[in-house]
Formats: C-alpha cells, sequence, structure tokens
C-alpha cells in the first residue's frame, strides 16, 4: 500500500490537522496584478498632471519639479500598494476583483516585513519589467509565487469560494411501505457518508458511472438492511439514506425532549 504524500496546498495547523487551501489561479492573479498597475500608473499620471499644472502657475519650478517626481514614483509603487495592504490585510483592488488574500507560507497574516518585500521587490520585476519578470516567475511556481512572493515567504490564497450546494435526498414512493418496517441501524457511518456524496453528486456523473457506482454501493449497504427491497440500486441508497436521517433526527428530537424535561428547561443538541 502507498503512502500518501502531503499535498502543497495543504497547511498542518497547530494540532496537526490538514487544511486544503487553494491559492489563486496564474491567469487570475495575472489579472488581479494588471488592475494593481493600472491603478498604480493611474495614481502617478495624477501626480504629474497636478505638478505640471503648478509649473503653468508659476507655483513650481524645475527643480522642485524632479524632486516632486521622485516622491509621485515612490507614493504610487511603493508607499500605496504597502498602506493598501496593510490596511486590507493582504487584499488590494486587484485582489478583491479576482478574490485572492496575500497570506504567509503557513497561511498567517501577513505584517508590514512581508508587505514591503514585496512591494520593494515589485519596483523591479512588476514596474521596471512591466510584469515579465513576475509572469515568468508566477508561470513556474506551484502556487503562482512571483519573485516578491519568493523572497518574502507569502502567496496569494484563494478566499472566494462558490457556494455548497445543499443536496437534500426524498424518500423514493416506492419505499413508501417499506420504510415503516425497515432496519436499517446496522450501517456504518463511513459507508453512509461514501452513500450520501454520492447521491450528492450522482447528477454530475455520467450515467454509465452513476450506474457502476450505485451498484456497487448498494452491494455493500445490502448487507446491513433488512428487509432488503427489490428496487433499482441507486433508489436503495437513497431510500436507506432518507431513513437513516429521519431516524437519527427523531432520536435528537426524543433525547432533547427527555433532557428538557429532566432539566426543566430547553437544551439544544
Amino acid at each position: 500500500m502507498s503512502t500518501p504524500i502531503a499535498d502543497e496546498q495543504e497547511i498542518l495547523s497547530g494540532e496537526a490537522v490538514a487544511i486544503d487551501v487553494q491559492p489563486v489561479g496564474f491567469l487570475l492573479r495575472a489579472a488581479g496584478a494588471l488592475i494593481d498597475m493600472v491603478i498604480g500608473f493611474a495614481v502617478y499620471l495624477a501626480f504629474t498632471l497636478l505638478q505640471i499644472w503648478l509649473m503653468t502657475q508659476n507655483l513650481l519650478d524645475e527643480h522642485l519639479f524632479r524632486i516632486l517626481q521622485v516622491w509621485s514614483l515612490a507614493v504610487s509603487f511603493l508607499i500605496l500598494p504597502i498602506t493598501v495592504e496593510m490596511a486590507t490585510r493582504g487584499r488590494s483592488v486587484g485582489k478583491l476583483a479576482v478574490g485572492g488574500r496575500i497570506v504567509r507560507v503557513d497561511g498567517g497574516a501577513i505584517t508590514f516585513r512581508h508587505t514591503f518585500i514585496r512591494a520593494l521587490v515589485g519596483l523591479l520585476e512588476i514596474y521596471m519589467t512591466l510584469g515579465g519578470a513576475a509572469v515568468i516567475t508566477g508561470a513556474l511556481t506551484a502556487r503562482s509565487q512571483r519573485l516578491g512572493d519568493l523572497v518574502a515567504g507569502t502567496y496569494s490564497q484563494r478566499v472566494r469560494t462558490p457556494k455548497l450546494d445543499h443536496h437534500t435526498p426524498s424518500l423514493p414512493p416506492s419505499l413508501a411501505e417499506w420504510a415503516h418496517l425497515a432496519d436499517v441501524a446496522r450501517l456504518p457511518d463511513r459507508l453512509a457518508r461514501r452513500v450520501s456524496q454520492f447521491l450528492a453528486t450522482a447528477e454530475r456523473l455520467s450515467p454509465t458511472a452513476r450506474t457502476r457506482v450505485a451498484r456497487e454501493l448498494a452491494d455493500e449497504v445490502a448487507p446491513f438492511v433488512a428487509p432488503l427491497p427489490a428496487v433499482a440500486p441507486e433508489e436503495l441508497l437513497r431510500g436507506v439514506t432518507v431513513l437513516r436521517r429521519h431516524r437519527e433526527q427523531r432520536a435528537l428530537t426524543i433525547a432533547d425532549d427527555r433532557a428538557e424535561r429532566l432539566t426543566g428547561r430547553r437544551v439544544r443538541l
């Protein structure tokens, strides 16, 4: 038997529990970086136009203009990204747009040191090379990390995930009479979870795979069901899952009522 290897997208918590995290994909991250670049250049252009207007009004001389140009570059491409990332805890406008957040490689929140390193290296790999160096580095790393991320020990984690579909199977009409006398209490919890996962994803499977998996699960479930109804494998799985869930909910309700009578107050289970 092969030994499972830890996935690069897993993080171990302090209790040694593997947490599955998803980095932002290369294309989405590139789109977010492009948005941030456009904002940076827009801010720099606004400063430049303001300074040119001040020169036309004889409020600014050429030497001061050059000094303010350097200041504008520093604010637009260094101070502004650092300030935004620190204020939003790892999220800039571009990252908000693509659903990402900059975190440490261990999943923790970034600090000023991480943000400063990323912004400083970003001057070279993003603005001086127009994103060329960041694209090359991001394309060659598993988590789409640019050079600044590799130096700072960070990456962009996906924080916008699709909503889960709540699948609640219903009891097939053909099993209505069987449900009154069926015994499904011996069904192992692990097998019951596998059946529930299959029913939740059955519609997304091809007909051949759906039939095959339903038949295999039904063969595993059959020894724990009495009496065994003469129905299609998927109907059996659906009926067993619904009946087991209803009986577990009823058992919890009975225990809740008993605790209420004994203690004189409602106990939420």
